[in-house]
């Protein structure tokens, strides 16, 4: 099985699991994803990114001297899935990659505002050559 595999039987894994919890019946709410039929838009996800991550991750998402860089090959899909982004966000981040500190968690961001986010940090890592 591939690593992308794997970790999308994971992600499946995990949401049946956690079926019927949550907002929804289908574990979203708990996870802090988008619910059904959310469209991301990469546009309002930069928006987003501006206003709640670029002091640290800065305004291209190429880090600061407070946080790291997301386009950056270490945050690739098949590395830190998009889950991963939305927990972050929720739940805060240890230290790990880089030597920054802790993230703190961000209140106030939706899991659709994350969602649209996501969309554009994907879309900054394509254009970057990160897939």
């Amino acid at each position: 099985m591939t690593r992308t595999a794997g970790a999308a039987a994971v992600m499946a894994l995990a949401l049946a699991a956690l079926a019927g919890c949550g907002e929804g019946g289908d574990g979203r709410g708990r996870l802090h994803l988008p619910g059904p039929g959310f469209v991301p838009d990469p546009g309002r996800g930069q928006a987003l990114f501006r206003a709640h991550c670029a002091e640290c991750h800065g305004v291209d998402a190429r880090g600061t001297a407070k946080g790291p860089p997301l386009v950056h090959p270490v945050y690739r899909p098949s590395h830190h899935a998009d889950l991963a982004f939305h927990f972050a966000v929720r739940d805060g981040v240890r230290q790990h990659h880089w030597h920054y500190g802790d993230m703190p968690p961000v209140p106030g961001l939706t899991p659709e505002a994350v969602g649209h986010i996501v969309a554009w940090v994907r879309a900054e890592q394509r254009r970057a050559g990160i897939r």
